[in-house]
């Protein structure tokens, strides 16, 4: 029997589905009792670190001393709290030392803005700064801080700083850093000269036994400037001060 001439039936569509009822939707998805994680997930958690960046023993041929800096933060994505300091001990006294309490603002994916006070301790006279600059992630991944201070009775000053991390394995870094302070006048009590007071370059070996911790060892040398120099010199000190350094970089 000849089909060709027969045109093929079309097949019946089908009936469309109707919409689930309030009660299929209460059976599908029932009511946890405050058991859905979506009432407790939170897109920009409190969090916080602190980092010993360096905690060190330090020698410059006549003297041993110890050296500490850090950083801690607390807070959201945009907006955190930051804690900052720095400085040495000698003979179980401080030489100089400073703490900044700041509040940090993202301006972008990289760089923070920043505002805040600082206070200076140590041998010198203690110091109150007003404290504001910026700090973040610069190209090839420097990491940059400038912050500009303003001080009792017209005292200003500036400080800026860069670090660089060269991965030569994973768990081995090598870090340089330059730091670099500024004073608008002399101030003998601290032994600060007006103008570019202080360098300090230090480069740094550090091998990651775990990401949260890594022993260090390093070479340190700081320059004085100007008038500090001259203060420096006159107090029978140098110019300039160059030291080994072992340590530990630690956080949690």
């Amino acid at each position: 029997m000849d089909h060709s001439s027969h045109e093929p039936q079309a097949a019946p569509s089908p009936a469309p589905l109707p919409p689930p009822t309030a009660e299929e939707l209460a059976a599908a998805f029932p009511d946890l009792h405050g058991m859905d994680m979506r009432d407790h997930m939170d897109d920009d958690p409190l969090v916080g670190m602190l980092l010993f960046e360096q905690l060190e023993w330090q020698d410059d041929g006549d003297d041993t001393g110890l050296g500490w800096n850090l950083v801690g933060w607390l807070g959201h994505v945009d907006n955190r709290l930051w804690l900052r300091s720095e400085g040495e001990r000698r003979d179980g006294r401080t030489e100089h030392g400073d703490v900044e309490l700041l509040w940090g603002h993202a301006t972008g994916p990289w760089w923070d803005a920043m505002i805040g006070v600082r206070h200076d301790f140590g041998e010198g006279k203690p110091r109150d700064w007003l404290a504001f600059g910026v700090q973040g992630l610069a190209p090839y991944k420097f990491e940059v801080a400038a912050t500009a201070y303003v001080g009792e009775s017209g005292h200003m000053a500036a400080r800026a700083e860069a670090e660089y991390e060269l991965l030569l394995t994973n768990r081995l870094i090598l870090q340089p850093k330059l730091e670099v302070n500024l004073y608008s006048r002399d101030d003998p009590a601290n032994g600060r000269g007006k103008g570019l007071s202080d360098a300090e370059f230090g480069l740094r070996l550090r091998y990651e036994i775990r990401r949260e911790f890594a022993p260090y060892v390093g070479y340190a040398w700081s320059r004085q400037f100007g008038a500090t120099a001259d203060m420096a010199e006159a107090s029978g000190g140098g110019r300039s001060e160059s030291q080994w350094v072992a340590g530990f970089q630690f956080w949690f």
